[in-house]
């Protein structure tokens, strides 16, 4: 069974055509990441998951169920760990976790709070007042108060906006444990370090539609790749002489030479004919940021032509 099945759907707000033919599955036990700009869509999608919003069109399923027909059996298999925290700062940690696993309708809370506590290294702070807390320990806390009970799919938007190294890094580690407990985890982000990290699964959005899908390594692989040669210190200038008069376009810094995949292999023969001392010949491996960078620009021209 997947975790998520949607199909077709679209979403609109008014004259705002927010989703547009969304399709995509998301296996059971897996980290899947969704990436885009602001306004792309990401939120929107979420909240149609959640059951917090329905789609206009298209069908959404959740470990099988349907969202809108089935609501009360989805919502509690599920975890959502939305933008905006949803404690009460006047509270204590351990008072904001306890109203929120009655409202789970939680049988041992003391039992589901101490585990979530350890989990999130929160115990020794939970009397105190949330108002006191640092960020990081705010949003360990709100993390915490969407993992009470048994989800067994979590919904992520973007859990570590705002938040230190340290605790950011802890916070990679509570996912990685989500996940190898066998639960879901659908992850929304601004760091895509954190999105190459963490994912088996990245999914690309632009404009209310998914352009890109597949594993961090096999979307780094679709862009355009770059080749780095260095040659000898002492040849440089002669190798900048052999491509310029061959019309191979390259950028360098010293003696390391940048080119397009399509000519590299062309400079690499003429440098070796010429004999040019080559000392590394290497495919440089695109980096997310990169094909974050292409995929905007790809959509753009598109959009101009």
């Amino acid at each position: 069974m997947k975790a998520i099945e949607v199909n077709g759907v679209t979403k609109q707000f008014g004259a705002l055509k927010v989703l547009k033919d969304i399709n995509l599955t998301v296996e059971k036990g897996e980290i899947f990441t969704l990436l885009g700009e602001n306004g792309a869509g990401k939120s929107t999608l979420i909240n149609i998951l959640a059951t917090l919003s329905a789609q206009d069109c298209g069908t959404v399923k959740i470990l099988g169920l349907d969202p809108i027909k089935q609501g009360n059996q989805v919502r509690p298999l599920i975890a959502l760990n939305a933008q905006d925290t949803t404690f009460d700062a006047e509270f204590s940690g351990l008072d904001n976790l306890k109203l929120i696993a009655k409202l789970r309708g939680i049988q041992n809370i003391p039992a589901a709070i101490d585990r979530v506590s350890r989990q999130l290294d929160l115990t020794e702070f939970l009397a105190r007042k949330v108002k006191t807390y640092s960020g990081g320990m705010r949003r360990r806390l709100d993390l915490a108060m969407s993992l009470l009970g048994d989800a067994q799919v979590i919904f992520l938007d973007e859990p570590t906006t705002g938040v230190d190294p340290k605790n950011r890094l802890a916070l990679w580690q509570m996912i990685e444990a989500i996940r190898d407990a066998g639960k879901t985890v659908f992850l929304t982000t601004q760091y895509l370090d954190e999105a190459d990290a963490l994912s088996d699964h990245i999914g690309f959005i632009r404009d209310g539609v998914i352009v890109k899908y597949g594993t961090p390594a096999e979307i780094k692989q679709r862009v355009t790749a770059t080749y780095t040669i260095t040659v000898d210190e002492q040849q440089v200038q002669l190798a900048q002489q052999l491509l310029n008069e061959a019309h191979i376009a390259f950028t360098n810094t010293n003696a390391r030479f940048n080119l397009h995949a399509d000519v590299a292999a062309k400079a690499m023969s003429l440098m070796l004919d010429h004999h040019i001392n080559v000392l590394h010949y290497d495919r440089d491996e695109a980096d997310l940021e990169s094909v974050f960078l292409a995929i905007n620009d790809q959509e753009n021209n598109h959009a101009n032509d």
